[in-house]
């Protein structure tokens, strides 16, 4: 070999090693996988895009079912299809279809939303999981109040589910057992909230979360559905805990409801059914789907727009489902306000009052009135807390009684007394905590800068939502820096009083709950059905 062959091969050489080299880089370069989004989560269903907001992950409007729309009104909720690419989920999904009102709202409308403190999905938080109220009819999950930011800060990811109201979310009729397989209808919006849930079990841990610790939580229609939820069979392994505000549903059925006696059985729920197509001008439910959704009467008044005791979805009678041992037996936590009734009193004077009670409770209405006693000239808060206890104090009260007795999992029982002292010259003197005023204390979204905002007011929400957090973290509401909580049980009846400041108490209107849980008993004899009925 010349030297000029010899230059030129250790030449050629030194190149290919050096291109050797330069490919082993870009190779390496165009492996390395790019820096992950943060606030993009895979769920099963598609790659799901939130936003970060003052340290957390928040997503809004993931879908859990698919639109319950054409077929799909008046059927159990679908699996969603899955999607291609990345869903930008930064806004809430609409409202249910409620009242007259179609504006922002829609049929379309079973989604979900979620806070999430979690830096890595393998944290395995707590779940907290919000139900709306508003009497079966109304409400959504984008109401200011219910920004789940706060609790979420408190080391829990926050998940609010919507589910259909009204007519779309409750209507039976005998057409539409026939197509079913289960033989039934009516119960789609707890179907609905079923569906959520299962969404919760198989997603949750992509955004952090333990699917083995879910607490359901909801106020007036979404605490009576916790209560539902804790009944049903299709639930069962759904949560681990449920907190009910305002909440239960242990009443026996009745044909003419009222607060507190809202269930209808099947078998009426169908002909209230066929009476609504009357009212909607339709004689089939085919010709009902085919409306438009403006075209569908809807709003309280209208019939068929509460759950009913299907024998499926809520397979009877709550109250005796708790006697026989019959639920989901998990930890609860659950109470109820001072002045509910403050929120449902219709009666203009006490005349009107008594023949109302007279009416509704027959030959107990003498007793009942002895022991929530009326004014002469005024319905008076001790009046008043017949409604309460009717519509939601005797539902709590034989919840934690029962739960105590025949149930393994512990029983928190709270009253909510956070209110001013009115003057005597005051319209509001004698008045107590109204229909809904904890919300805002739970989910510690009080505006501080209010001019009525107290300290007490300060003290009570942020005790209450570390109480509610604390529950959802292990099953117990107690925590450092807490009045002791103790649970609730036969030996020792004590409840959490939340006003002017956390402390313990005695169940409210003890010997007149009594008189009213004879008046329940009575109701589920033959005479007192057929009274009823």
């Amino acid at each position: 070999m010349n030297l000029h062959n010899y230059y030129l091969n250790r030449f050629m050489h030194m190149i290919q090693k050096k291109l050797l080299y330069l490919l082993i880089l870009v190779t390496l370069i165009c492996c390395q996988e790019k820096p992950k989004d943060p606030t993009e989560i895979e769920t099963n269903f598609g790659i799901v895009k939130g936003a970060i907001k003052d340290g957390l992950l928040v997503f809004k409007g993931i879908p859990f079912a698919k639109p319950p729309v054409g077929e799909l009104r008046w059927s159990a909720p679908q699996p969603p299809d899955s999607w291609e690419g990345v869903k930008l989920t930064t806004k809430y999904g609409p409202a249910p279809i409620q009242g007259n009102d179609t504006t922002s709202k829609s049929e379309d409308c079973l989604y979900l939303n979620i806070w999430t403190p979690a830096k890595t999905m393998d944290e395995k938080i707590p779940v907290l999981v919000w139900i709306y109220g508003g009497g079966f009819s109304f409400g959504s999950t984008s109401e200011p109040v219910y920004n789940g930011a706060a609790l979420a800060k408190k080391g829990v990811i926050l998940v609010s589910i919507a589910y259909r109201v009204g007519q779309l979310g409750f209507l039976a009729h005998p057409e539409l057992s026939a197509e079913n397989p289960n033989k039934v209808s009516g119960n789609y919006g707890i179907l609905d909230q079923i569906a959520g849930l299962k969404w919760v079990q198989e997603n949750i841990a992509a955004f952090g979360g333990d699917p083995d610790k879910v607490t359901i939580f909801g106020e007036s229609a979404g605490g009576i559905s916790v209560s539902m939820l804790c009944a049903s069979p299709l639930a069962e392994g759904l949560f681990q805990g449920a907190i009910s505000q305002s909440g239960g549903s242990f009443g026996p059925t009745r044909e003419t409801t009222y607060p507190g006696e809202n269930m209808k059985t099947l078998e009426k729920a169908e002909k209230d059914g066929e009476q609504y197509l009357q009212k909607a001008g339709v004689s089939t439910i085919s010709e009902l789907r085919s409306l438009a959704v403006d075209n569908i009467p809807m709003g309280m008044g209208m019939g068929s727009a509460w759950p009913i005791t299907d024998g499926y979805v809520i397979p009877d009678d709550q109250h005796k489902l708790y006697q026989a041992g019959n639920y989901n037996d998990v930890p609860v936590l659950i109470g109820y306000n001072s002045d509910e009734g403050a929120s449902f009193i219709r009666e203009e004077n006490p005349e009107e009052f008594i023949k109302n009670v007279e009416k509704r409770y027959g030959e107990f209405a003498d007793d009942l009135l002895k022991a929530y006693p009326v004014a002469e000239e005024s319905i008076p808060k001790t009046a008043r807390d017949l409604m309460r206890d009717a519509a939601f104090g005797w539902h709590t009260w034989s919840w934690a009684n029962l739960q105590s007795k025949t149930g393994k999992s512990k029983v928190y029982y709270y009253y909510f007394d956070q209110h001013p002292e009115y003057p005597e010259d005051s319209p509001k003197y004698g008045y107590g905590s109204p229909h809904g005023q904890e919300v805002a204390y739970v989910f510690n979204n009080l505006d501080p800068s209010n001019a009525e905002t107290t300290d007490s007011d300060l003290a009570i929400s942020e005790a209450m939502a570390t109480y509610w957090t604390n529950f959802a973290k292990s099953g117990n509401p107690n925590g450092e820096g807490l009045p002791n909580w103790p649970n609730y049980n036969q030996e020792q009846q004590s409840v959490m009083y939340f006003g002017p400041t956390p402390h313990l108490g005695v169940v409210p209107s003890a010997k007149s709950l009594k008189v009213l849980d004879d008046y329940f008993q009575w109701r589920r004899t033959p005479e007192g059905k057929a009274w009823a009925d």
